[in-house]
């Protein structure tokens, strides 16, 4: 899905990191045209500061998006859900990485959650890359007890676990 939006702007990079951002920060498009997260619009010029572009490239993708049906329903329904991680430092949460070989497989997060579950450790949020945005996809597991050892060898054990870490 992400490469077949990415080709609809493939005459042009600015765009295609417009659409990327969007994506990554979830971000929509109103009706009106305006890129909002919740009902906080944010300034074209902001975005276009963040990427280096010119504020008009931001303008004529939500012009693109709005005119493509498909686009315009993948875009005007997206929505951001916040983030424990980057505050896991600050309210003495534990942030457990899990670098997985075939981020496509199903069953990751049934199994690696399970697994907590089995150690009675409880689970604040589960966050996971997306395969299709990032070439090494993580799975992120928040909590607010301490590991025990043999939880993380158990863990790190599954087949398709590459790397398991905070």
């Amino acid at each position: 899905m992400f490469d077949e939006i990415l080709e609809k702007f493939e005459g042009s990079p600015s765009q295609q990191a417009v659409i990327r951002l969007f994506l990554e920060r979830g971000f929509s498009v109103n009706e009106g045209g305006r890129v909002v997260s919740g009902g906080i619009e944010i300034p074209y010029t902001g975005i276009a500061r963040e990427l280096d572009v010119d504020r008009r490239v931001v303008d004529s993708t939500t012009d693109a998006i709005l005119a493509d049906p498909e686009l315009k329903r993948i875009f005007t329904n997206i929505s951001s859900i916040p983030s424990l991680m980057d505050l896991a430092p600050v309210l003495d949460l534990t942030v457990l990485t899990i670098e997985v070989a075939a981020a496509d497989e199903a069953g990751i997060v049934a199994e690696v959650t399970g697994i907590l579950a089995d150690h009675d450790v409880p689970i604040r949020q589960v966050l996971s890359d997306d395969p299709e945005f990032t070439d090494d996809p993580k799975l992120y597991v928040i909590t607010d007890a301490e590991l025990p050892g043999e939880l993380l060898v158990e863990i790190r054990d599954l087949g398709y676990v590459r790397r398991v870490g905070f």
